[in-house]
């Protein structure tokens, strides 16, 4: 039998408190914290090896001891996230109208856009590549697997995460192109067409 112990209850069961803030203020913080990168290793330590050598028992037996070790640790983390909620906080008073529906239209029409027609993208930097022309497939061809042309060359465009359908028919010679999502595009592996 599966048990979910949320963290709210390994806080009741631990004694530990938990802090009571106003609504958004945690979310807004850990972004902060996101883009300050406060809390990273370099900053508080690594807090997986740190408390592998900490011998006590207890919350308070704990931050003595890492305070001990890392006494500006605390101090440098909140600098780092309250010099980053003044940007957010100048970069907010620039938000109006007009910036929202720009980032909402960007989003809904452009990114939908590009998600859904990327592979297009994927054939024509593969055909510069290879130095070569590209092609969308026809619908009897995307039955059969194919997503594009590189040069003479069938190709199946796939993320990494999949899993190669045994439907697909064995007779066909389809490389495969395989991207993975990443911050600012795709990164694709065109190793089997080059």
């Amino acid at each position: 039998m599966k048990v979910k112990i949320s963290i709210k209850e390994i806080r009741r069961y631990l004694d530990i408190e938990t802090p009571d803030f106003p609504k958004y203020v945690a979310p807004l913080l850990n972004l902060a914290n996101q883009y300050a990168q406060g809390t990273r290793p370099k900053v508080v330590g690594q807090m997986s090896d740190l408390i592998q050598e900490f011998t006590g028992k207890t919350l308070s037996e704990w931050e003595g001891w890492y305070l001990e070790q890392k006494p500006d640790a605390v101090r440098n983390a909140t600098e780092k996230i309250l010099q980053m909620l003044e940007n957010l906080k100048n970069t907010i008073g620039k938000i109006d109208r007009t910036m929202v529906e720009q980032w909402v239209r960007d989003l809904v029409i452009v990114k939908t856009f590009i998600g859904l027609r990327f592979q297009e993208a994927v054939l024509k930097k593969g055909a510069e590549i290879k130095g070569t022309n590209y092609r969308l497939s026809e619908p009897d061809e995307e039955s059969k697997g194919i997503d594009g042309y590189i040069g003479e060359i069938p190709v199946s465009i796939k993320p990494y995460t999949y899993e190669v359908k045994a439907s697909l028919p064995e007779h066909i010679d389809t490389k495969t192109i395989h991207y993975r999502k990443i911050d600012d595009g795709i990164e694709v592996d065109y190793g089997k067409i080059l």
